[in-house]
């Protein structure tokens, strides 16, 4: 059986609550993002995206197929890239009182800077490969989010 030098103490200061090593609120605004306003966040985008994509390639989005997909992703993609980029939110992420937000590299947030074109797209296209974004840091930061520089936080 091992021992700690400190046992019984609290946690330390880097693991008191997501977002504490970044200098982010434990609650309220500029806190770390939740999963469920994320996932409705992200089903909302994936259905706008749909539905521009039904447009485009002139089929219900109900119909499905290998055109309509493509066409989604493909938007979905474009979609959250240059509206990340620009405007550091999504629709889905506005609608749920969300933003994403850069961090520097000592750390800390920029709450004023913008996120960028670079970082959104390359936010966005790890996004569009599922996998990097279920893998996450105890700051809720996806490999997405790592890659970018970013990190999702409540509006």
């Amino acid at each position: 059986m091992a021992s700690s030098a400190q046992s019984g103490a609290g946690p330390t200061d880097d693991f008191r609550y997501p977002g504490n090593r970044l200098g982010l609120p434990e609650a309220g605004q500029g806190s770390v993002a939740g999963w469920g306003r994320r996932i409705v966040a992200l089903f909302v985008d994936w259905l706008i995206a749909g539905l521009i994509a039904s447009a485009i390639v002139s089929k219900p989005l109900w119909a499905g197929g290998n055109d309509l997909s493509t066409a989604q992703l493909v938007t979905f993609f474009a979609m959250t890239a240059i509206l990340t980029g620009l405007g550091g939110a999504t629709i889905g992420h506005r609608l749920l009182g969300l933003r994403v937000t850069p961090t520097k590299q000592g750390g800390t947030t920029g709450y004023a800077a913008q996120v960028g074109l670079l970082a959104g797209a390359i936010r966005a296209a790890l996004i569009c490969l599922v996998i990097p974004a279920v893998i996450y840091d105890r700051d809720r930061r996806g490999l997405h989010d790592k890659a970018a520089n970013t990190i999702v936080t409540r509006r």
